[in-house]
C-alpha cells in the first residue's frame, strides 16, 4: 500500500508518521494522548507502532505502546487512522528473538485486525534474520493473507534484503520497507535490490535524539534513556551548526534551527522516501515538526541536503 498515490506531474512528498517507540516509557499515555490529539487535528493519519514497543527491557511493558494507541482510538472513538504495526518480537527486551512463521503472522493478523478495526493499514515483520529462503517462502505466504484483507505489507530491520527480493520476484508485494536513516547512519545502501521505487520509511531521523549543544537535552532525552553520554557535545555538532549558519543566511525562506529540523530535511530529499517517522516527545517538539514539514512542502533546502551529504558518514 503506498502512502501517497503517485502524480503523473511529480512524485509525491514524503508522509509524516508519528512513532511510538517511546510511548510508556520516556512518553507517559498522557503525554502521548496529548501528541496524537495534536498530530489528528493537523490532518494528519499514519502512526507507526510494533509489538514489542516500548524497547526498554522491561517485560511489563510489552506491547505497551500500542495499548496506550488503542486506549486514545476507543476514547476518541477515531475509525480512520492508518496504523502500521511491526510484528513478530517476541519480547522487548532488545533480543533478536522472533517468530515470524505463517501460522503466527496470521494469528497477528487476527489480533490486530480485531484490535484496530479500520484504523489498521499495514502490517511490517520485524527484525527478520533467517537465510533461508524455504522459512520466507512461509513468510510470504501469510502475506497473501495481509493483502487479501486489503492491508499494506512491510518490513523492517531484515538481514537478507536480497532474499526477499528474489522471491518478490515471484509475488509481486508492493513493500514498504522502514529503515534508519539519519546524518550518521542509513540502511538504504543494504536495501538495493529494491532502489528506485519510492518505498522507504526513514525512522531514527535525529541519530538516536543527540543535540547540537549539550545543554539542549531534557532529563527524559531519548539518547539518555538509551544509555547515551549527553554530558558531552557530539563530533558531528560543530560541523552541523555550520551548515545551519549558512543556511539561515537565505532570508527567503524560514530558518533551520535544530537537529530535527536537519534530520527531517536529510530524509526528505533522500531518494526513494515515502514517509519520515517522527518521534516527538513533547506537544512542543510536535508543533516545531509540523511547521517545518509544512516548510518543506514551501520552500527549497536543496543546497542544505547537498552540504548535508558532503560531511554525512
Amino acid at each position: 500500500m503506498p502512502m501517497t498515490p503517485p502524480t503523473p506531474t511529480s512524485p509525491p512528498a514524503p508522509t509524516l508518521l508519528l512513532g511510538t517507540a517511546m510511548w510508556g516509557w520516556t512518553v507517559t499515555p498522557d503525554m502521548a494522548f496529548a501528541l496524537l490529539d495534536q498530530f489528528y487535528a493537523a490532518g494528519f493519519r499514519w502512526i507507526d507502532t510494533a509489538t514489542n514497543y516500548p524497547i526498554n527491557k522491561r517485560p511489563e511493558d510489552f506491547r505497551r505502546a500500542e495499548n496506550i494507541l488503542l486506549d486514545w482510538i476507543k476514547v476518541r472513538e477515531v475509525s480512520d487512522l492508518q496504523i502500521i504495526v511491526k510484528i513478530g518480537s517476541l519480547n522487548n527486551l532488545r533480543s533478536p528473538e522472533h517468530n515470524l512463521s505463517q501460522s503466527f503472522l496470521l494469528m497477528n493478523l487476527d489480533d490486530y485486525r480485531f484490535r484496530f478495526g479500520s484504523n489498521l493499514a499495514m502490517l511490517m515483520v520485524h527484525w527478520d534474520n533467517r537465510d533461508q529462503p524455504t522459512e520466507i517462502r512461509a513468510t510470504f505466504e501469510a502475506f497473501q493473507a495481509f493483502r487479501a484483507q486489503g492491508l499494506g505489507i512491510g518490513l523492517s530491520g531484515i538481514r537478507h534484503p536480497e532474499l526477499y527480493a528474489q522471491l518478490n520476484e515471484e509475488f509481486k508485494f508492493d513493500f514498504q520497507i522502514q529503515i534508519k536513516h539519519n546524518l550518521l547512519q542509513s540502511d538504504y545502501q543494504k536495501y538495493t535490490a529494491f532502489h528506485k521505487q519510492k518505498r522507504f520509511l526513514a525512522y531514527g531521523i535525529n541519530a538516536g535524539g543527540i543535540k547540537l549543544n549539550p545543554n539542549e537535552y531534557q532529563p527524559s532525552s531519548s539518547l539518555q534513556a538509551r544509555g547515551g553520554d549527553t554530558s558531552i557535545a557530539h563530533p558531528m555538532a560543530a560541523p552541523l551548526r555550520q551548515i545551519l549558519h549558512e543556511a539561515n543566511r537565505h532570508v527567503s525562506r524560514p530558518p533551520l534551527l535544530s537537529m530535527n529540523h536537519l534530520g527531517m530535511l536529510f530524509a526528505w530529499y533522500s531518494p526513494d522516501m515515502a514517509g519520515i517517522i517522527a518521534g516527538p516527545s513533547t506537544t512542543t517538539q510536535l508543533q516545531d515538526t509540523i511547521n517545518f514539514y509544512n516548510n518543506l512542502l514551501q520552500f527549497d533546502y536543496n543546497d542544505v541536503f547537498e552540504q548535508l551529504q558532503r560531511i554525512n558518514y
